[in-house]
């Protein structure tokens, strides 16, 4: 199939070139445009820019795809079907209707749940035991057009949000070139979304990773993992900001702790555990503030901290 591929991050690369691997025919490649990055404000175009360069694809970047300058030169190329996946602008319904097979999207969850900017990360801070990939066909709402194809990922005990997004990356790679063809065949039956379970998520923001000690300890450690490796998970102690990448949620049998939470109430050589609203949260690896990541005994080895300190 002749293919318009728009995607962005990372998360969209695998996809774009298992479509080129499978021998479909991509005609252009839309992205958003380069952004200035670090202090030098030095321009940095996306991961599927850098893709489609290397195959030597036309790249559009536009500002608002929505413009009629935008429509006009997308239609300049030919594609029996647009392929999206995390192409991070909204698609007006002119843009939809342009391709004879229409518009799908790789979406990174099972639909209905968890539409949105974030269902990686949301799985796992809501402690879901699967998710998956979904190919959906567009329409003008927000993840709400018609279900495709859909595969499911187990999301493994202590998986993180970048070993989640590396499967995912995959499945959906693996999912869009086994169903272009039966969209090609008309052996397809799009299925309605049950608005009934849909969710939707909000993008993520630094905001989210500040621990609150009030909260149960395997929230906690949900949030960890879910906010790894971005925005992070943190806490402060006496005026600087400590990042929490690894940790583990420890039952405690009394249920509520006696000290208030956010309290040291052990430390040993390679860990120290932290009092939580329920349960205990041990931490494992962390980054204090203008330092590198590093593990719990080797910052212990240059701080002092001792039970009865206060996080938070």
């Amino acid at each position: 199939m002749k293919i318009v591929y728009m995607g962005t991050p990372d998360f969209a690369v695998g996809a774009l070139e298992a479509l080129i691997q499978a021998g479909h025919e991509v005609t252009a490649v839309v992205t958003q445009p380069d952004k200035a990055k670090g202090r030098s404000g030095r321009l940095q175009c996306s991961p599927v820019k850098e893709c489609a360069v290397r195959h030597g694809i036309p790249v559009l970047q536009p500002v608002r795809i929505r413009t009629p300058e935008s429509v006009e030169e997308l239609g300049k190329y030919e594609a029996d079907i647009y392929v999206v996946a995390a192409f991070g602008q909204i698609l007006s319904r002119q843009i939809l209707e342009m391709p004879r097979y229409g518009c799908v999207n790789i979406h990174a969850s099972l639909l209905p749940k968890y539409r949105g900017a974030a269902p990686i990360n949301q799985c796992i801070i809501d402690g879901e035991r699967e998710t998956g990939v979904t190919i959906m066909q567009m329409d003008a709402g927000v993840d709400t057009g018609d279900i495709l194809t859909q595969k499911k990922v187990i999301i493994e005990d202590k998986e993180t949000a970048e070993t989640l997004f590396d499967k995912l990356a995959q499945t959906g790679a693996s999912l869009i070139v086994e169903t272009l063809p039966l969209i090609e065949r008309g052996e397809i039956t799009p299925v309605k979304q049950d608005e009934s379970l849909a969710s939707h998520v909000r993008m993520m923001d630094k905001g989210m990773g500040r621990i609150d000690w009030t909260s149960d300890a395997a929230a906690i450690e949900r949030l960890v993992r879910g906010l790894n490796p971005w925005p992070t998970v943190y806490t402060t102690c006496q005026g600087k900001t400590i990042k929490i990448w690894k940790s583990d949620a420890i039952l405690t049998d009394g249920g509520e702790n006696t000290e208030k939470p956010g309290t040291i109430v052990a430390v040993a050589k390679d860990f120290f555990d932290v009092a939580c609203g329920t349960g205990i949260l041990r931490v494992y690896e962390l980054q204090p503030e203008g330092k590198k990541r590093m593990d719990t005994k080797s910052f212990l080895l240059g701080n002092q901290w001792k039970v009865g300190m206060l996080l938070g």
